[in-house]
C-alpha cells in the first residue's frame, strides 16, 4: 500500500480510508459502490459513508483548478446531498435530532451485555443507577462454524444470550460504574462463565 503517488498523470485504485495522497492534488475522484455503503444493515452506515467520501475528496484539487469528484450512489439520499453541499455538520446534527427522537445512539447510552445463559441470573441484579434502566433482552445468539466470528461474539457451536441496557442522557457513567460493580461481584464469587459488556459501541450487534 502506498502513502503518496508522483504528480504524473495516473490511474489510482484503492479501497476506502486507503487513498494514497497525490502531489499536488488528484485531478479526479470516482467514487464508487455507494449503493453498497449505504446499504449495510448499520446505523451509522450513512455517517461512515459520508466520512469515508469527505476523506477521499479532500485529496483533490480545488473545484478552481478544475478538480472533480462523482459519486455512484442515489443523488437524493442524505449523505449524498451532504457531500455534495460539503456540510458533515448539518448532516450530523440532523442525525443527532433524529436519533434523539427515536432513542437511538448515541443520544441514550448502550450497554450491550452478552454470555452464556447460566450467569445471567446472577448478573442481572439490580443496579444503582439514579434513572432506570431500560433492558431489551434476552435473545439467544448461536453461533455455528463458518467465517471468522466478530470479536465478542460467541465461540462455534455455543448458545449465548444478549440484552441491550438503555438509559437516558446523562446516566451512562453511573451504569457504565454499575455493571464494573456487577462484573467485579461476579468474579469474586469465582464465577467461569464469561459476561462481555461493551461501552458505548458503534454497533449493538
Amino acid at each position: 500500500m502506498l502513502d503518496t503517488v508522483p504528480g504524473t498523470p495516473a490511474l489510482v485504485v484503492s479501497t476506502p480510508g486507503a487513498e494514497p495522497v497525490a502531489e499536488g492534488g488528484y485531478a479526479a475522484a470516482l467514487l464508487l459502490d455507494g449503493w453498497a455503503m449505504l446499504g449495510r444493515p448499520d446505523l451509522r452506515a450513512g455517517e461512515e459513508a459520508l466520512r469515508r467520501w469527505i476523506a477521499a475528496a479532500a485529496l483533490v484539487r480545488p473545484q478552481g483548478e478544475r478538480g472533480t469528484v462523482v459519486v455512484v450512489a442515489e443523488p437524493t439520499l442524505r449523505p449524498v446531498q451532504a457531500l455534495v453541499r460539503w456540510d458533515p455538520v448539518g448532516h450530523a446534527v440532523r442525525e443527532l435530532a433524529e436519533r434523539a427522537e427515536l432513542g437511538f445512539p448515541r443520544c441514550p447510552g448502550w450497554r450491550p451485555c452478552r454470555g452464556r445463559p447460566r450467569p445471567w441470573p446472577s448478573s442481572s441484579a439490580p443496579w444503582t443507577c439514579p434513572r432506570t434502566p431500560r433492558c431489551w433482552g434476552r435473545c439467544r445468539c448461536p453461533h455455528t462454524a463458518g467465517p471468522p466470528r466478530r470479536p465478542g461474539a460467541p465461540p462455534p457451536g455455543e448458545h449465548w444470550e444478549r440484552a441491550l441496557v438503555r438509559v437516558p442522557p446523562g446516566s451512562g457513567a453511573t451504569l457504565a460504574t454499575a455493571l464494573k460493580t456487577a462484573q467485579a461481584a461476579r468474579m469474586a464469587r469465582g464465577s467461569e462463565e464469561p459476561v462481555r459488556v461493551r461501552i458505548d459501541p458503534p454497533d449493538i450487534g
